[in-house]
C-alpha cells in the first residue's frame, strides 16, 4: 500500500531565530519513500542536515522575522501489516542487556522512573515477565487514563499523567514507558504519521502520533498505550528517551504557531 504524507505548518516570528527540526521520516524509512520528500522552507532559508545521537534524520535552520513555512509532501510505500505482537518474547536481564539499549531504563525529563518504581512493583509484579507484563502495562495505562486535547500541557509527566488520569497520546506513552522500565524493560518513545487506515476515521484534524517501543526477546516491538491495537501504517519519524528528544520543531527564540495542517492517507497509483 501507498501512504501520502506532509504537513504545512506556519509560524510568526517577533525576531530572527535559529529553529532546529526534525521534520523528515526516519532514515529507516528512507528506503520506502517513493521519490524525495520536498521539505521547503518559506521564505526560503537553507536547511543543514544532520543525525542526532538517537540517528533521527534533523535540521537547523536560521529564520528570519515573521511568518516562516514548513511544507513537506510525499509518499511512502507501507507493507500494510498491522503492528505484531511478541507472545513468547523472552525478558532479558539487565546484565544482558547490550550497552546501547541501557539508557532506555533510566528516567528521564517527562519518565521519572525512581518515582515510580514502587508504584510499578505494586501494580505489575504479579504478571509473568516479557510480553504479558508489557501487554499487562499497556492494557493499564488504556483503561486508566483518558484521552483529550484538552488535557495537554507541555509539563505533564508521566507521574502526572498517574495521579491526573487523563492527557494526549505522547502522556499514554511517557507513563507506559516509565511502568516498562521501572520493571527493567528498556522502552523508548516514538513519533511520526499514524493515519486513520483500517480503523474508522477520527472526526478530530489530522496529527503526528506518538507510540513507543519495547526491547524483549533481543528486538524492539512497536507498543501503543492509547490505541491499545495493532495498526497500519505508522511511518515513523523519531525515537528518543521521550518526547523532548523528538522535538518537531525547536526555537531559540519566540515562534507563535499560527498553522498546522498534517496529512496521512492511504493513496493508489504508485
Amino acid at each position: 500500500m501507498f501512504i501520502r504524507i506532509g504537513y504545512d505548518i506556519i509560524f510568526n516570528l517577533p525576531a530572527p531565530a535559529q529553529i532546529l527540526t526534525m521534520l523528515n521520516v526516519h532514515p529507516s524509512r528512507f528506503n520506502s519513500l517513493r521519490g524525495p520528500e520536498t521539505l521547503r522552507v518559506e521564505p526560503f532559508a537553507p536547511i543543514v542536515s544532520y543525525s542526532d545521537s538517537f540517528g533521527n534524520s534533523c535540521g537547523r535552520v536560521m529564520a528570519g522575522a515573521g511568518s516562516v513555512r514548513f511544507i513537506n509532501d510525499a509518499v511512502v510505500y507501507d507493507d500494510g501489516v498491522p503492528d505484531r505482537a511478541g507472545w513468547g518474547a523472552r525478558q532479558h536481564a539487565v546484565e544482558e542487556l547490550p550497552s546501547d539499549v541501557l539508557q532506555f531504563l533510566l528516567a528521564s525529563r517527562y519518565c521519572e522512573v525512581d518515582l515510580m518504581k514502587e508504584i510499578a512493583w505494586d501494580h505489575f509484579a504479579g504478571l509473568a515477565p516479557g510480553w504479558t507484563l508489557v501487554q499487562g502495562i499497556a492494557d493499564w495505562v488504556h483503561s486508566h487514563v483518558t484521552f483529550g486535547y484538552q488535557f495537554a500541557r507541555n509539563t505533564k509527566t508521566a507521574m502526572d499523567v498517574f495521579n491526573e488520569r487523563r492527557g494526549v497520546c505522547r502522556d499514554f506513552m511517557h507513563l507506559a514507558i516509565t511502568l516498562c522500565r521501572a520493571m527493567n524493560v528498556p522502552a523508548r518513545y516514538a513519533t511520526g504519521y499514524l493515519g486513520d487506515i483500517g480503523v474508522p476515521r477520527s472526526p478530530a484534524a489530522m496529527d503526528f502520533s506518538a507510540w513507543y517501543e519495547v526491547y524483549l526477546g533481543g528486538q524492539w516491538w512497536t507498543m501503543d498505550a492509547r490505541h491499545n491495537i495493532p495498526r497500519i501504517g505508522r511511518v515513523l519519524m523519531g525515537r528518543g528517551r521521550d518526547a523532548t528528544d523528538v522535538a518537531l520543531t525547536t526555537a531559540f527564540g519566540v515562534a507563535n504557531l499560527v498553522q498546522f495542517n498534517v496529512w496521512t492517507d492511504e493513496v493508489g497509483g504508485y
